[in-house]
């Protein structure tokens, strides 16, 4: 333990969810010093420069920016000062298989129903209000009581709800799938909101109705850019807690979180050194924390927890510089398959294989800060895959630099085949396969979200935000309420608030 009045803080990782938890720690009176094993700061929130072109390399979309405004005003000044937030409007083209086409605004949810009707017919529109309906309501019960607290099982859900009627909003039996087939006569509507699924790594057979909050929120609160590239928001917080008197240390690898007698003690470091603390938060993936930076004697309960947890998708990347520019193009884009549940099957079977016929999702912002001139583009293109791994446990091996610069080459000829041939426009590509995320974030397999939203249990299978370790907590996308910008945001105010409760101040 610390001897000085001020209590240390350790955080273990300078992803989004560990600056943020530092930020809020130091405006707590904690003294904060943030390890990290990279060189840089952001986590999977990074970017990519070459020749004038800029890719986000990590979250491509910003929704729900008041859970950033909340934590930039608490910690020292307006998120608004610190990052250009733009919201997009248009900001969404889907490309359905049957040649169809919808342009959605960026905000307003009659707004996004009225686009779905005018061009998918009127029927489609009063669907959608009705779906959106119901997300609202899903959404009212569970802010505050799930995504915003502590929980440590489905009793914690259930206890927040009032009545039954709640409890049937909520229909924890069913799966986000089911409730589209309800509520949907367009099976173009049902593949629009089977993609919100995979915005938490999960397969929308599986995951819960409850992901239906996705697309309202993210119509509710609209879609957001930072201009620069969503990277920025990284910068911005590191910035910030520079300010407040953070202390970071990058290269900085931790090989064991310390405990005696059940309580953190402080963490030691890969070149043998160690440093004492008073609490511990770790920003690294839950399944780490588990099974490698603790003694298999501690944190028996977490352990069990994580290992039954199922992990989310990762992802295929291509990186493009583009001449010219694309008519009918927006900030994001996406062109679905004939067949969207050979994608699920492809990547989330015992033995998984990279999709053949795969849903392709195209970021190009209209930035200037993130191209090299106006007649250029930079598309940052994602492709859903299954994790990383030598075949066993639902993992597929993507070692192999041959086999993956043959699918990058064929996801362009799948796009042409939709209808968008950028082929010849392609002044360089580069690829980042699951296998590429692993090495750079230790992310296990290259799971994009930590852990998937697949099964009604799996959200209280995602690591507790407090472990039964005196002192130690998890924060970031493996741990609740989960993976993405907004709940990562969310993740950080739950630790920072449990911390405080735990440890007053003297």
């Amino acid at each position: 333990m610390t001897t000085t009045s001020q209590r240390r803080a350790i955080v273990i990782g300078a992803g989004m969810g560990g600056m943020a938890t530092a930020a809020r720690l130091r405006s707590q009176g904690f003294e904060v010093i943030v390890l990290e094993q990279a060189s840089h700061a952001g986590g999977k929130l990074r970017s990519y420069e070459r020749d004038g072109f800029v890719f986000d390399l990590g979250p491509s979309l910003f929704t729900i920016p008041a859970v950033y405004r909340d934590l930039f005003l608490k910690t020292g000044g307006a998120l608004e000062e610190a990052v250009d937030l733009q919201l997009l409007e248009p900001a969404f083209t889907y490309h359905f298989p049957d040649s169809s086409t919808v342009v959605m605004p960026g905000v307003g949810i009659h707004a996004c129903a009225t686009a779905l009707g005018d061009s998918l017919g009127s029927d489609v529109a009063k669907e959608w209000k009705r779906f959106m309906s119901r997300a609202a309501d899903m959404w009212s019960l569970t802010r505050q009581s799930v995504l915003h607290s502590p929980i440590s099982g489905f009793r914690d859900m259930l206890g927040a709800l009032k009545s039954p009627r709640d409890i049937a909003v909520i229909a924890p039996w069913l799966t986000l799938r089911q409730l589209s087939r309800r509520m949907f006569l367009d099976n173009r509507l049902i593949m629009l909101v089977d993609r919100y699924a995979t915005y938490t790594g999960s397969d929308p057979r599986k995951a819960p109705a409850v992901l239906a909050t996705v697309p309202y929120v993210e119509q509710e609160f609209g879609a957001f850019h930072i201009r620069g590239g969503i990277t920025q928001l990284a910068v911005a917080l590191e910035k910030r807690c520079r300010e407040r008197g953070v202390e970071f240390r990058f290269n900085t690898d931790v090989s064991r979180i310390r405990v005696t007698d059940n309580h953190v003690t402080g963490v030691e470091l890969s070149d043998g050194s160690a440093l004492d603390a008073d609490v511990v938060i770790s920003n690294a993936d839950a399944q780490h924390v588990y099974e490698s930076l603790l003694s298999d004697n501690v944190g028996r309960i977490g352990r069990k927890r994580v290992r039954r947890a199922t992990k989310s998708l990762s992802g295929f990347v291509l990186l493009l510089a583009l001449k010219g520019r694309t008519p009918g193009l927006n900030h994001h884009n996406v062109w679905f398959p004939a067949d969207y549940d050979d994608e699920f099957d492809s990547i989330f079977a015992k033995a998984p294989r990279p999709v053949p016929d795969p849903t392709i999702y195209v970021c190009a912002p209209d930035d200037d800060r993130m191209r090299p001139h106006d007649d250029s583009e930079s598309w940052f293109v994602l492709i859903n895959a299954p994790r990383h791994g030598d075949g066993a446990d639902g993992t597929f091996d993507w070692s192999n630099p041959e086999m993956c610069e043959k699918y990058a080459n064929r996801i362009l000829d799948l796009l042409a085949a939709r209808g968008t041939d950028v082929r010849d426009r392609v002044l360089w590509m580069e690829w980042r396969s699951p296998a590429d995320l692993e090495t750079a974030t230790r992310a296990p397999g290259g799971a994009i979200y930590g852990t998937s939203s697949n099964g009604t249990n799996a959200a209280f299978l995602r690591a507790a935000n407090r472990s039964e370790v005196r002192g130690l907590y998890l924060v970031g996308g493996s741990s609740h309420p989960g993976g993405g910008l907004p709940l990562v945001g969310m993740s950080a105010e739950i630790v920072a608030d449990l911390v405080k409760q735990d440890f007053p101040r003297r």
